[in-house]
């Protein structure tokens, strides 16, 4: 495990450093940062000599290799707006970012999982056919089509929860407003996910199903209930992991549209204000994050499979 875990980590580098690359190139072909802080009282000179201070002179191979640098002795760089350190951007937006995915994957799994499990033990049956009729439905919404229709009906027409925010200013910020304000961003992501996730847990329950031990279990006597719960669903676990794995990537991209839509103070909102701004150096740093997030929670994953299932050897 150990020598497996630093294979996984020494290949990860060159795509660690491959996504730079690609992110760099992409926020220098959007546009120069110079020409957001242009006003019609800038004068060409004060432009130049901020472009100096910024290193905006250099060419972006230089402009790359000097972020590089900076990011390998530990500095994530300056906002260009806020003049913050992106670290400390980054770690001040990140506990809501987690704490509304996390609640979102585990909604999310508390929903597919066991319609997941109904669909596949009463295929062909009408419940069948409702699961995944309302799967293909929650999967195809898209989240800013659910989120403004969530915020219509239950904020404009209702007034029951707020629309926007993780607190109400001026409140304190309690649990439960904390709770109000989670619940239409968590509908969003979590139905969307729980809508693929469904197909997946049915055809693997469906596949496990038909497995030889089962019928032997069941024409041992063993109730339907243990059948499934016991020795279905524990094979099973290893869709359930690839399902969380795939989600991380699944849910940072959601989180920036979720996030901008309902004002949530996290990654999202931090990655599309810096985009409007053209400010680089957040930019890459919020990129940079979700990588490692991404690359370690494959790497996890791979590690629970083993745990889950003996017979896989990780070499």
């Amino acid at each position: 495990m150990p020598k497996y875990i630093a294979k996984r980590i020494l290949v990860a580098i060159p795509v660690l450093l491959g996504i730079t690359i690609i992110d760099y190139a992409l926020c220098s072909a959007a546009g120069s940062p110079l020409a957001m802080m242009m006003t019609a009282r800038t004068s060409a000179g004060a432009l130049e000599q901020r472009a100096i201070l910024m290193g905006l002179d250099q060419p972006v191979y230089i402009q790359y290799l000097i972020w590089l640098g900076q990011v390998l002795q530990g500095n994530l760089g300056t906002s260009y707006k806020t003049f913050e350190p992106v670290s400390q951007m980054i770690a001040s937006h990140i506990g809501p970012t987690l704490l509304l995915m996390g609640v979102s994957l585990l909604v999310s799994l508390l929903i597919s999982l066991p319609a997941g499990i109904y669909s596949a033990t009463r295929q062909y049956s009408k419940g069948d056919y409702a699961v995944v009729g309302g799967s293909f439905l929650a999967s195809g919404v898209p989240s800013f089509f659910l989120a403004l229709l969530l915020i219509y009906v239950f904020t404009v027409r209702l007034g029951w929860l707020p629309s926007s925010g993780m607190t109400t200013l001026g409140a304190g910020g309690g649990f439960w407003d904390v709770v109000q304000h989670m619940v239409m961003p968590v509908i969003v992501l979590a139905v969307g996910m729980a809508g693929t996730n469904v197909r997946y847990f049915r055809s693997a329950m469906l596949e496990i199903l038909q497995k030889d031990y089962l019928r032997t279990a069941r024409a041992k006597g063993i109730g339907h209930f243990r059948v499934i719960n016991k020795h279905a669903l524990r094979n099973a676990l290893l869709t359930v992991i690839t399902v969380i794995g795939m989600e991380i990537p699944v849910l940072f991209g959601g989180a920036v549209v979720v996030e901008q839509v309902f004002s949530w103070p996290g990654l999202g909102l931090l990655t599309m204000s810096a985009i409007n701004s053209r400010d680089y150096p957040v930019i890459m740093g919020v990129c940079l994050f979700s990588a490692v997030v991404v690359l370690i929670g494959n790497l996890v994953t791979d590690i629970l499979y083993a745990v889950a299932d003996p017979t896989i050897q990780l070499k």
